[in-house]
C-alpha cells in the first residue's frame, strides 16, 4: 500500500467541474438558443416597424383626440438614453435593450428549475457538490447567458437600424460612451443573475413561482438600469456596475446558499 496517494479535491477543482457541467447543460438547451435568437430578431422588428409607422395619426372616435405614433430618431435610442432618466415613459425608453433584464429572468428560472424537476440537484448535493459551489456556478452561467442576450440585441439593433435607415450619428456621444454603456449593462447583470438564481432556488421545480418572483424584483429594480447605464456612460459607470455587481452577487449568493441549506430539495 506504500506509495499510494489520494489527490485532494480542492474548491478550485470542484468549481471547475461544476462550471463545465453547468455551461454544457446551458448550451445544450434548445431554449437558450431560442431566447438568444429572439433577442437578435426583436430590435430588428421594433426599429423597422416603428420607423414605418412613425408619424401616423390615430383618432379616438369618442373624444376626437389625436395620437401621433412615436418612432426612433436614432439607432442608439434602442440601446439607451442620454443621462439615463428613470422617469421617462415614452415609447423609445420603454422598448429598448433594458427590457432584456425581464427576459433574462425567464432564461435563468427555466435553467435552474430544470435541475430540481429532473432530480439532478438532489443527486448532485447527495453525491459530491456543496451548495455554495452550486449557487456560484449557476450565477456565473446565468450571467454569461444574459450577456449573450445583450450582445445579440445590440447586433440586431445595428442591423435593424441599417434596414430602417436610421442615423448612426453619435452627436455628442463617442464610441467609448457606447462601449462603456454596454459593459456597464453586462456587469449590472451580475446583480440580476444572482437575484434570479435566488428566486429559482426558492421556487425550485415550481417554475411559475420563480418567474413571478423574479419579474416582481425586476420591476422594483428596473429604474436603476437607465440611471447606472446611460448611453453616455463613462469608465465610472463601468466600475460602479462591476464593483456593485460583484458585491451584491456575493451577498445574494450567500442568502441563496442559506435557503438551500434550510429547505427541502424537492
Amino acid at each position: 500500500m506504500e506509495g499510494i496517494t489520494f489527490e485532494r479535491n480542492s474548491f478550485g477543482k470542484r468549481m471547475k467541474t461544476m462550471l463545465k457541467v453547468d455551461f454544457r447543460r446551458m448550451f445544450t438547451m434548445r431554449f437558450v438558443y431560442i431566447i438568444i435568437g429572439a433577442c437578435f430578431v426583436m430590435p430588428v422588428l421594433i426599429l423597422v416597424m416603428t420607423t414605418m409607422a412613425g408619424g401616423s395619426v390615430s383618432v379616438n372616435p369618442q373624444t376626437d383626440a389625436e395620437t401621433v405614433m412615436e418612432s426612433f430618431t436614432s439607432v442608439w435610442q434602442a440601446i439607451g438614453s442620454v443621462g439615463g432618466s428613470a422617469m421617462s415613459m415614452d415609447m423609445t425608453s420603454m422598448i429598448n435593450i433594458n427590457m432584456l433584464y425581464f427576459i433574462a429572468a425567464v432564461l435563468v428560472c427555466v435553467f435552474v428549475a430544470d435541475d430540481f424537476r429532473s432530480g439532478y440537484a438532489k443527486n448532485l448535493f447527495t453525491v459530491r457538490s456543496k451548495r455554495a459551489e452550486y449557487v456560484i456556478s449557476k450565477t456565473l452561467a446565468s450571467f454569461v447567458g444574459g450577456a449573450l442576450m445583450l450582445i445579440a440585441y445590440f447586433t440586431g439593433a445595428m442591423l435593424g437600424g441599417a434596414i430602417a435607415g436610421l442615423p448612426f450619428a453619435l452627436g455628442t456621444l463617442t464610441v467609448g460612451n457606447i462601449v462603456m454603456c454596454m459593459l456597464a449593462k453586462v456587469f449590472l447583470l451580475l446583480v440580476f443573475a444572482a437575484l434570479f438564481v435566488m428566486m429559482s432556488i426558492i421556487g425550485k421545480q415550481k417554475l411559475w413561482l420563480s418567474v413571478l418572483g423574479s419579474l416582481v424584483l425586476s420591476m422594483f429594480l428596473f429604474a436603476m438600469i437607465p440611471m447606472l447605464t446611460p448611453l453616455d456612460s463613462t469608465f465610472m459607470n463601468v466600475i460602479m456596475c462591476l464593483f456593485g455587481g460583484a458585491v451584491f452577487s456575493v451577498g445574494i449568493g450567500a442568502i441563496s446558499n442559506t435557503i438551500l441549506g434550510k429547505t427541502s430539495l424537492v
